[in-house]
């Protein structure tokens, strides 16, 4: 008797995987199941506008891993799964690597980013290129979340009131629209973790090392990673699992523990919160959000009581009223060396060569280029270089009050994780450098999604993966968006 076919609705990597092993779904059926989803609600319908451009050779490559699985088995369990990559990630295919700016939407890159390859080697169907806030939000001051003069403007598909997050909007909104199984986003400062609470996915943004940032169009040399956006915690640790790995081009990866898990879904512990020391920093996080996403997260943390957990409230950063006073000078001085260093990757045929030269292709195209300016642009580019002293100030500055305040609360409360409101802890987190995980925690009266954000220590992806997976296995806050 055979199976009946399986609807992919919502559905789990590893409930797809196993319905092409037996036979109910083929990767070529799923492929063309998100390529017409994103026809109907991001080309049409509400619009969502989440993805830039579909690969050309999407179906192509479906068939292809479909015949290979027939022959020889999968490669693993992303064989035939289809994956979006946020537009600033290069691939070496007829896709185009934008970071959402016209000025590159005609910009081929030479080679594919290091991750692109381990995904292409692990059998994921690269599916397309997502919307995003241009230039990873840093053109400019004031330009709206998931706005991009390539792509317009990303809709959250919980309701075009509540902004779709940035800068990795589109990398948000695909997954959660179930237009895609998973998709790769980038952060700096939040750029992960703000589109994961706006549109209720879970969102991994990793240690600064464990994935590489060789081919991926730069914001900052001390904080930029890619991290996986999945509707579940198992799916994000599949795909971080695939993307982790030490590279060559990226001194940063080097910096990595020989120990780290090869396989992050082994931490995939439903009790994972049983005997958890878990930290609730009051002062100053929590004042941020609204007090009906307040009365969300407030929810979560009992929730992490009941759960098991051990919670220490408050456990404050003593440093945690100067985090918000610190500025962004470290990313000025480095995003100038760091993206004319990528320009000069992408060879002489590249339509922009330096940040110079796109200043003066905005300048020439106001209109289209200038809508909400580009102050950050001229800023950087008028930035002493990263050995003047104003840098390594702001640097050491940076390094003092975020990591040395998260390592004091750690020690003084012996803690396995902080949690945060949505993507609140994010600049904490992203100036020392150390990971963060966001799972669904509910929604507002509202509809609005509210996510809550665990953050560790250096390299403790897999101790905030036990962490979240029990949290969702214990809360089941998702619900998918009415489209």
């Amino acid at each position: 008797m055979n199976n009946p076919a399986l609807d992919p609705f919502e559905r789990s990597i590893p409930e797809l995987q196993a319905a092409m092993q037996d036979g109910r779904l083929t990767a070529l059926e799923l492929t063309r199941y998100y390529l017409e989803r994103i026809e109907r609600y991001d080309r049409a319908g509400p619009r969502l506008n989440s993805v830039l451009e579909v690969n050309p050779d999407a179906l192509a490559q479906a068939q292809a891993l479909d015949a290979e699985r027939a022959a020889r088995g999968p490669r693993g369990p992303l064989h035939g799964i289809p994956v979006l990559l946020k537009d600033n990630i290069d691939t070496a295919d007829r896709m185009h690597t934008s970071a959402g700016s016209l000025a590159m939407k005609d910009a081929i890159a030479p080679q594919d980013a290091f991750l692109v390859r381990k995904l292409r080697k692990a059998g994921a169907v690269l599916l397309g290129k997502t919307n995003m806030t241009e230039w990873a939000n840093f053109m400019t001051v004031g330009m709206p979340p998931g706005y991009s003069s390539r792509g317009g403007q990303v809709v959250n598909p919980y309701g075009a009131a509540f902004h779709p997050g940035g800068s990795s909007a589109g990398s948000g909104v695909a997954p959660s629209a179930n237009l895609a199984a998973a998709a790769v986003g980038t952060e700096t400062q939040g750029s992960i973790l703000n589109p994961a609470s706006q549109n209720a996915i879970v969102g991994i943004k990793p240690t600064v090392g464990l994935v590489s940032r060789s081919g991926i169009i730069p914001i900052s040399a001390t904080q930029d990673t890619a991290g996986p956006m999945a509707r579940t915690v198992t799916d994000a640790a599949i795909l971080l699992s695939v993307l982790a790995g030490e590279d060559p081009k990226d001194p940063a990866t080097q910096r990595r523990p020989k120990d780290l898990p090869q396989d992050y879904t082994a931490f995939l512990d439903p009790d994972g919160l049983k005997g958890a020391r878990i930290g609730v920093p009051r002062a100053a996080f929590f004042e941020k959000p609204s007090a009906e996403a307040r009365a969300v997260l407030e929810e979560a943390i009992q929730a992490l009581r009941d759960l098991g957990a051990t919670v220490i409230d408050p456990a404050d950063l003593p440093t945690a009223h100067e985090v918000f006073a610190l500025g962004i000078e470290v990313l000025l001085y480095e995003f100038k060396q760091e993206l004319n260093r990528y320009f000069r990757t992408l060879g002489p045929n590249a339509p922009i060569h330096s940040l110079q030269e796109l200043i003066r292709y905005n300048e020439a195209h106001p209109e289209e280029m200038l809508r909400y300016g580009q102050v950050l642009l001229l800023a950087a580019e008028s930035a002493a270089g990263v050995e003047s002293p104003t840098y390594r100030y702001h640097r050491a500055k940076d390094l003092e009050v975020c990591k040395g305040g998260l390592d004091a609360t750690f020690a003084q409360h012996r803690l396995d994780a902080l949690v945060f409101p949505m993507n609140w802890g994010a600049s904490v987190g992203a100036k020392a450098g150390y990971p963060s995980l966001t799972v669904p925690a509910g929604y507002t009266p509202a509809g609005q999604p509210v996510g809550l954000t665990f953050l560790g220590p250096a390299w403790s992806e897999a101790t905030l993966i036990r962490l979240a997976y029990a949290f969702e296995q214990g809360t089941h806050a998702r619900k998918p968006p009415v489209l």
